[in-house]
C-alpha cells in the first residue's frame, strides 16, 4: 500500500504531462476545407504535405469536407492536387502551392483558375482566413468569394430582401470584390430571406439572376463561392457552404 502511494505522484504527473501534451497538439493544427472551383478540371484528390485529405474525387464545383474541416499540420504546408486515382502530374507543377497556416485556425482553400490558364485566369490555391463566432444576437452572416475566371474581373454584391429594386438601393453589400478575393467581412443581416446580386463592379446591371437564400435561425453563416459554369464560362453559379448551424 505505502509502495502504492508513492507511485501515485509520479502517475499524477505523467497523465498531467499527457494532457499537456495533447493540448500543445491540437494549437499546433489547422482546420482546411477545399472548394474545386477550376471549371477545365477534372475530379481531383488533393494533398497537403503529401498527405491525401480528400476522401473522395472532388469534383467540379464540391468541397470537402461536406461539413467541418479537416485537421492539417499548421505551418508552411504544400497543396497539391492529381487527378483522382494518380500520383503524377501534380496540377500545380512539381513544387506545389506553398501557404502558411496558423495554429487553432480555419481556413476554405479554393482551387481556382484554368488547367490552361495565363496571367490572372491560371490556377491558384486560394488561403480564404475563416471566421465562424457566432453572429450577434438575432443575426445571420453572409460571406462572398469570387471564384469565377469568365465573370468580371471586380463585381459588387448586393444582399437584399427579395424584390427589392438595387438601382434603388444606395450602396451594394460589397464593393469591389476582386476574382480570387474574398469580402473584406461578412455581412451581418436580421436573419430572414434575402437575393444575393452581382453586378459588374460600379453598376447596377444584374450579371445573373438573383439568387434566393432563406436563413430564418439566427446564428446562421453562409460562404457563397461564385464559380463557373462546368466547362468554363457563363452563366457562372454559387456554391453554398455552411459554415455554422
Amino acid at each position: 500500500m505505502f509502495r502504492l502511494l508513492k507511485a501515485l505522484p509520479l502517475t499524477l504527473a505523467l497523465a498531467a504531462l499527457s494532457i499537456f501534451a495533447t493540448s500543445c497538439g491540437s494549437s499546433s493544427q489547422s482546420q482546411v476545407r477545399v472548394v474545386h472551383a477550376i471549371p477545365d478540371a477534372p475530379p481531383l484528390d488533393v494533398d497537403i504535405n503529401g498527405t491525401k485529405i480528400t476522401t473522395a474525387p472532388l469534383a467540379f464545383g464540391g468541397f470537402q469536407p461536406a461539413s467541418g474541416y479537416t485537421k492539417v499540420s499548421s505551418g508552411s504546408v504544400t497543396i497539391q492536387a492529381f487527378d483522382t486515382g494518380t500520383t503524377i502530374n501534380p496540377i500545380f507543377g512539381t513544387n506545389g502551392v506553398t501557404a502558411s497556416l496558423s495554429g487553432s485556425s480555419q481556413y476554405t482553400i479554393v482551387l481556382a483558375g484554368f488547367l490552361t490558364g495565363t496571367g490572372t485566369n491560371a490556377l491558384a490555391a486560394l488561403q480564404i482566413t475563416d471566421n465562424n463566432s457566432a453572429p450577434t444576437s438575432g443575426n445571420v452572416e453572409f460571406r462572398i468569394i469570387h471564384a469565377s475566371p469568365s465573370s468580371p474581373g471586380s463585381v459588387d454584391i448586393y444582399i437584399v430582401p427579395p424584390g427589392t429594386d438595387i438601382t434603388k438601393v444606395p450602396n451594394p453589400t460589397f464593393s469591389g470584390i476582386a476574382y480570387q478575393q474574398a469580402s473584406p467581412s461578412y455581412a451581418s443581416l436580421a436573419a430572414g430571406e434575402y437575393w444575393v446580386i452581382v453586378t459588374t463592379a460600379g453598376t447596377t446591371a444584374e450579371y445573373i439572376s438573383p439568387q434566393d437564400y432563406n436563413l430564418p435561425t439566427p446564428g446562421m453563416i453562409r460562404t457563397l463561392v461564385l464559380v463557373d459554369n462546368p466547362g468554363g464560362g457563363y452563366p457562372p453559379s454559387w456554391l453554398e457552404l455552411n459554415d455554422l448551424n
